[in-house]
């Protein structure tokens, strides 16, 4: 922080800020570059963006420590490197990104109302003013690198695609090509998807969502609005609002790339997208809908890189891998795994079925959909339409001499009966069900119409879960926890003196929101002796559930309090998933 000190308390106010020549003539002038050196940086930027200096660096024979001794010289003005000292976050985001990377100038510090600008081109004045009137604040100019510059981007702001150049090409596009109460003409519609800006803004929206992690992409359309919002992390975010007028052709696009039918706009399609990316690829599942104004497009991001495959990364306790390893390892029985949509419920499947996945295994899954492909298993896509279901999946199943059955969800009485009698013939069948907590899926399983005897016979594990955000690594820091919000989490009141925690600040690496990635809350309840006895004797989910808590389970609540003691995350983020005990 030292050099900070010294960079941003160099006289700044009283260095004269460049007038209106622009650096490229300033360097023909002085003879550092040639006309010819001018024309191929220019030509450089307009192809591929970016900003002159470092075209002119790159192009033109200039070395930066050169460029950066003239402008000192010029100019007055100290020289300040960006990439080599620690900027305060508070500093950094002062300025927006898309600011920062537009003109290429990162700030380094800040006294009151004047903000240290580090610029690779003092002479911009248009940057200058345009951060003036952003932040309004005084602005100081230093003179930076063009490659530090680079490198406190990439650094300190997470450079997503930026989204100003491609709506600024949409701008001139003609009116929606399909009005909503008109007949499709699908000529026009192909032709609008082979439109430029209308295929780079459907690239950059793919590229970006892959890029900040999130899960799903939504396009809504509304009578003066087209909104975009990505879910990152299990939370919605605006990112943008497209011109309304495109609505059509951002639709038809996406249904072209996922063969889907772009002149039906009056029913709804389900399609998949498979994109490359450096690490591998990711499948896309789209799903349109038709709304009051227009078809909504949700794209679900199935990124089998980002998925943890593994027992051991799934955020399982110690003494939870032990109890979950014994239950998959059994020969024959029923693991039931609960929770809501999104609770991560298929990861933990496929984590327990990698690790039964051997040479010596046949493992067979019915799903809808399928969302990764599983090398060594027999993974089966549902299709109603057409009879396939999870009950006529279930019964080819067990002709096909099977050792594991997973089966996506247990939805009525059919498929829990046939995956019941499979659990109870020496079949080892794993599936989910929706329930609040574990103890409530014996009281589902009843409502189905399956017996007690037989829920008491072949469940082996019932475990309920949720995805709690976690804190994120480079801005969380510690606060004390009053004792009020102890006993809001469910802590008694004899145990909840104040507690210390940690909560994020909101940075760049977590786009502002504190929470960067998830950790999962388990609620794992074992079949002991006990509780099977009281399933047959017909006791209530709460009796269940007070029964296993006294032989050991960690309840959603508990398991999150830990969390939260240890730093992982913070009470509000446990109260929001999870349901008092």
């Amino acid at each position: 922080m030292e050099a900070v000190t010294r960079a941003t308390t160099e006289p700044f106010a009283t260095a004269r800020v460049p007038g209106s020549s622009r650096l490229g003539e300033l360097l023909l002038r002085h003879g550092l570059i040639g006309e010819d050196d001018l024309a191929a940086a220019h030509a450089k930027v307009r192809e591929n963006g970016g900003a002159i200096t470092s075209a002119l660096v790159a192009n033109a024979g200039l070395s930066e420590e050169r460029l950066v001794e003239f402008l000192r010289r010029e100019y007055r003005l100290p020289v300040v490197d960006p990439a080599e000292i620690d900027v305060p976050p508070d500093v950094i985001a002062v300025l927006p990104a898309i600011l920062a990377s537009k003109y290429h100038v990162v700030p380094v510090g800040r006294d009151g109302n004047t903000l240290t600008l580090a610029m690779a081109d003092p002479t911009n004045l248009v940057a200058i003013n345009e951060v003036k009137f952003v932040t309004g604040l005084d602005v100081r100019a230093g003179i930076a690198p063009p490659g530090s510059v680079e490198r406190a981007l990439e650094r300190y702001y997470d450079r997503g695609v930026q989204y100003g150049e491609v709506l600024h090409a949409l701008d001139n596009e003609e009116p929606d090509l399909v009005q909503q109460d008109q007949a499709a003409d699908q000529r026009a519609l192909e032709k609008a998807t082979e439109e430029a800006p209308v295929v780079k803004l459907v690239n950059a929206l793919l590229a970006d969502a892959i890029k900040r992690r999130a899960s799903d992409i939504h396009i809504e359309p509304y009578e003066r609005v087209l909104r975009v919002r990505f879910r990152i992390d299990g939370v919605l975010h605006e990112i943008m609002q497209p011109p309304v007028k495109l609505k059509n052709a951002i639709t038809s696009r996406i249904k072209v790339m996922s063969s889907l039918d772009i002149a039906e706009r009056r029913l709804p399609q389900d399609g998949r997208i498979k994109v490359r990316i450096s690490a591998g690829e990711i499948d896309l599942r789209v799903s349109t809908l038709p709304t009051l104004f227009g078809e909504k497009v949700v794209l679900r991001i199935l990124d089998k890189t980002a998925t943890h495959m593994d027992i051991n990364r799934i955020g399982f306790s110690e003494s939870a891998i032990r109890t979950f390893r014994s239950a998959i390892h059994k020969p024959h029985g029923m693991i039931l795994v609960t929770g809501p949509t999104g609770s991560g419920k298929t990861t933990t499947l496929y984590a327990a079925l990698t690790e039964l996945n051997d040479i010596e295994t046949n493992i067979s899954t019915a799903e809808d959909p399928v969302e990764y492909n599983l090398v060594g298993i027999n993974q089966v896509q549902m299709h109603d339409d057409i009879g396939l279901n999870f009950a006529a999946a279930l019964r080819a199943f067990l002709r096909q001499d099977p050792d594991v059955i997973m089966v996506g969800e247990i939805r009525d009485f059919e498929t829990a009966e046939i995956a019941v009698k499979a659990a109870l013939t020496g079949h080892l069948v794993l599936s989910t069900v929706h329930t609040n907590d574990a103890p409530s899926t014996v009281n589902r399983l009843l409502n189905m119409g399956i017996e007690p005897f037989l829920i008491g016979s072949s469940v082996n594990l019932i475990l309920a879960q949720r995805l709690a955000r976690l804190n994120c690594p480079k801005c969380s820091h510690e606060f004390e926890i009053p004792a009020e919000v102890m006993i809001d989490l469910g802590v008694p009141p004899d145990q909840a003196a104040a507690a210390v925690g940690k909560k994020g600040a909101g940075c760049p690496n977590c786009s502002g929101t504190g929470f960067r990635g998830r950790c999962a809350l388990y609620e794992l309840m074992p079949m002991s002796d006990s509780i099977r006895e009281m399933v047959l004797a017909g006791a209530s989910a709460t009796e269940l559930k007070q029964q296993a808590v006294q032989e050991g389970m960690e309840t959603l609540r508990q398991s999150g309090i830990v969390k939260v003691r240890a730093g992982q995350t913070t009470p509000e983020e446990i109260l929001r998933v999870t349901i008092a005990d």
